[in-house]
């Protein structure tokens, strides 16, 4: 679970909630025909740009803003170091079992201790890692439509409520839950966009690039072990992967 999201999200309701409620009273932001609007014809729009399969996984992409976890690049450095150590020492046959966390390492080693040639497995792992940026940016994009049409939703909504009060304007009970609907949809369209769909589209694409980055990392170590390269070098190798305090502190482990 990332902590960031969670505490970020409820945070910026929670800012949002006790704005409303030093001005006065929930049930005044709550409208079900703006939530139709909006929230309901936003997902309807979501799914008609993409197909059924792909917005059904709106929920775990979701989730994913929530829960992905990337590996820390030092670990993974100093995990392929060890590799390489007992593969120098031992034979590739030695990385057979080993107990390795990533999955794309995992099938690194794999192919290694398999005698896989070297340029095919650079050439399937650099095709997975294609293949991971192409389902990143699909889950993605996903979020970016939503973070598009949820405000556009909000428009519409706002016109609907516009139209319901100036044909109504001769009587004075109706203006009232009209002007409701044009400024609630525009309110509900806006914390869509800002509050919920571009904050994790971003947090998707941010967690996309981290991850490509330390799966480039993986494919040089691998390259270096299958090489048969010294393992007190692989570190000043992958260290421009990473920051340079981070550097430090694997210098100093």
């Amino acid at each position: 679970m990332d902590i960031a999201t969670v505490v970020g999200l409820v945070g910026a309701f929670a800012m949002v909630l006790l704005g409303i409620l030093n001005g006065g009273s929930l049930d005044k932001f709550v409208d079900l025909t703006s939530i139709f609007i909006v929230v309901g014809g936003g997902l309807m729009v979501m799914m008609m740009r993409s197909t059924l399969a792909d917005f059904l996984k709106l929920g775990g992409i979701i989730g994913k803003a929530f829960g992905a976890k990337v590996d820390n690049p030092v670990d993974l450095i100093n995990q392929l170091v060890e590799l390489g150590t007992l593969a120098r020492k031992d034979g590739m046959i030695a990385l057979e079992g080993q107990e390795i966390g990533n999955p794309f390492l995992a099938k690194g080693i794999g192919m290694l201790v398999d005698g896989t040639d070297a340029k095919m497995i650079k050439s399937s792992l650099t095709n997975d890692i294609a293949g991971m940026k192409q389902r990143h940016e699909m889950s993605a994009a996903i979020l970016v439509a939503g973070e598009k049409y949820a405000p556009a939703m909000g428009m519409i909504g706002t016109l609907v409520g516009l139209v319901n009060m100036l044909s109504n304007m001769d009587d004075p009970k109706s203006i009232g839950p009209a002007m409701a609907v044009a400024l609630l949809t525009t309110m509900y369209g806006a914390i869509l966009a800002n509050m919920i769909f571009g904050p994790m589209s971003e947090k998707i694409k941010d967690y996309s690039a981290r991850e490509a980055t330390n799966c480039a990392l993986i494919i040089e170590g691998i390259m270096f072990i299958e090489a048969g390269g010294n393992p007190r070098l692989m570190g000043d190798l992958l260290a421009s992967f990473i920051a340079p305090k981070a550097r430090a502190s694997l210098a100093a482990g």
